[in-house]
């Protein structure tokens, strides 16, 4: 496979320059107070992207500042688009401001890959529009040359020998590679400053340490081969179509249009298990006319992302004047697969975890069952096990919890299963000495003798290792004083070939051993 990536510099900006011919060169657009784009000429008066607007005024007071407009982006990039459809057959748009383009199929038709390339770069020429190409074996290193250097072309084969030497940063400059910013940051705190570097990295080691994140950066490195431009349709007929009453005319009845398809298409995506990775929008005029536009996304697309790009592409069809109104409207998923995984909702410290899936999943439950539905565990101060974990309702902010020494805490690592409680029947347990007789606490928070077995339910353990006991005297001056000791035993079965672990509870007014929580 041979993949072509028309790349369109700081498209933002060139779309607007096309709505509005009269806006100046030093230019930025700015997205919640801060410059999500900027052009050539207000990056060479120091403006940056991320800077907040009244730092890239001062810096630059000739800057003219607009608001972010995703509409407006994707309706002028149809237009561009609209303009290869002559030159090659497998267009996808993966953003406004980026399209593939399968280069092998293109190059036969117009008998050679140059030749190809050429009359892409030609359909896409515009006054005052810049644009790139790099051609590779794989979208993302067509993508990755498309962006460096201007464009070029990677030889056959020879994938691996051009990303060695690029800075590893390349990978979270484009946002349809898909590779997080943090994991790419840790890339170059830890030394590894090339794709070279990171692919020479073993393929183990770095899922170990960075997870499918990491994994996605290193696949990329090595110029591992990916989904196909143009792959083979599915077998199961998943698209939805819409038919309305008066034909769509109007861009507002386009987007009220758009959002009932996607959520129609996206319920029989759920009751298939599928999300969309590749979607064909087709819309028939009322002339017989049929156009569709295909988006290619590397996430799955969600409901509120799949309305987003039906929008935009219906923008761009209306108000290009070629088009009249539109009788009929189908999104026809070509491309399926089922979800994955959610992702850490939070991470061991308690932290909310940054994966925008398991965000997206997160609210649509809060949404529909309420904020309380979805808990989110947070360390806090404490002695025992369950005392150290406190749920709040995901995304809540609560205070800093307290700090202490915690005399009478149980060192790490903590159980990993909590026990029914003190109360519970089945956390019943017995502990005795070598003469079989009850091991006790003593006033001094002693244990009355050596334990040598255990006894819970049926089962019996002799002990191989203990610690403890760590007595906690707390609540004294109230009703309820809290008057304990835990004890971390470590035993064996006859008929097991491992041993286990328990973190046992000593509760002086039932003089009773309990089974307060299990390791492993």
């Amino acid at each position: 496979m041979r993949v072509a990536a028309l790349w369109f510099p700081d498209w933002p900006i060139q779309a607007a320059r096309l709505e509005d011919e009269d806006l100046p060169a030093t230019l930025a657009v700015v997205e919640q107070h801060r410059i999500r784009v900027c052009s050539a000429a207000a990056r060479n008066g120091g403006v940056r992207r991320g800077m907040r607007v009244r730092q890239a005024q001062a810096v630059c007071p000739e800057l003219t500042v607009i608001d972010a407009d995703p509409d407006r982006d994707g309706r002028m990039f149809e237009s561009i688009a609209a303009g290869l459809d002559d030159v090659a057959s497998s267009i996808e748009v993966l953003r406004p401001g980026l399209i593939i383009v399968d280069a092998g199929a293109a190059g036969r038709f117009h008998g050679s890959e140059d030749a190809a390339v050429e009359k892409l770069i030609d359909a896409a020429s515009r006054r005052g529009v810049d644009a790139a190409v790099g051609v590779a074996d794989e979208i993302a290193t067509a993508l990755i040359a498309a962006r460096t250097g201007g464009g070029g072309v990677v030889p056959a084969g020879g994938s691996v020998g051009f990303l060695a030497a690029r800075p590893v940063g390349v990978l979270a400059a484009e946002a349809s590679l898909h590779c997080e910013a943090t994991v790419v940051e840790s890339f170059a705190q830890l030394g590894v400053h090339t794709l070279g570097d990171l692919a020479a990295l073993p393929a183990t080691a770095v899922s170990t340490r960075f997870g499918a994140g990491g994994l996605r950066c290193h696949r990329i490195a090595r110029a591992v081969a990916d989904r196909r431009v143009a792959p083979e349709l599915p077998t199961t007929d998943l698209s939805v179509a819409v038919t309305p009453e008066d034909p769509i005319d109007r861009v507002d009845a386009a987007a009220f249009a758009a959002r009932q398809l996607a959520a129609t298409l996206h319920d029989r995506l759920r009751a298939a298990g599928l999300s969309c990775l590749r979607l064909r929008v087709l819309a028939e005029l009322a002339d017989g006319t049929r156009l569709e536009r295909i988006w290619r996304t590397r996430e799955a697309l969600d409901e509120s992302a799949t309305a987003d790009r039906v929008r935009w592409q219906l923008d761009g069809w209306l108000t290009s004047g070629g088009a009249g109104a539109i009788t009929s409207l189908i999104l026809d998923p070509l491309e399926t697969a089922a979800p994955e995984s959610a992702g850490a909702l939070w991470r061991s410290d308690g932290s909310t975890g940054d994966d925008a899936r398991a965000r997206r999943v997160i609210s649509r439950v809060q949404s529909s069952l309420g904020t309380d539905a979805v808990l989110q565990p947070r360390l806090v101060g404490g002695r025992g096990v369950a005392e150290r974990i406190d749920f709040v309702p995901y995304g809540e902010q609560r205070d800093a919890p307290a700090t202490g020494s915690w005399p009478g805490r149980i060192p790490g690592p903590l159980p990993a299963r909590l026990g029914g409680g003190p109360t519970h029947p089945a956390a019943r347990v017995r502990l005795i000495d070598a003469r079989a007789e009850d091991v006790t606490v003593t006033t001094e928070a002693l244990l009355s003798s050596l334990p040598y077995a255990l006894g819970w339910g049926r089962h019996r353990y002799r002990v191989a290792a203990w610690a403890g006991p760590w007595p906690v005297d707390g609540a004294w001056w109230g009703t309820d004083p809290q008057r304990v000791a835990r004890l971390q035993v470590v035993g064996q079965s006859d008929d097991e070939t491992h041993p286990r672990a328990w973190l046992l509870i000593w509760v002086g007014g039932v003089g009773r051993w309990r089974v307060e929580a299990t390791y492993g």
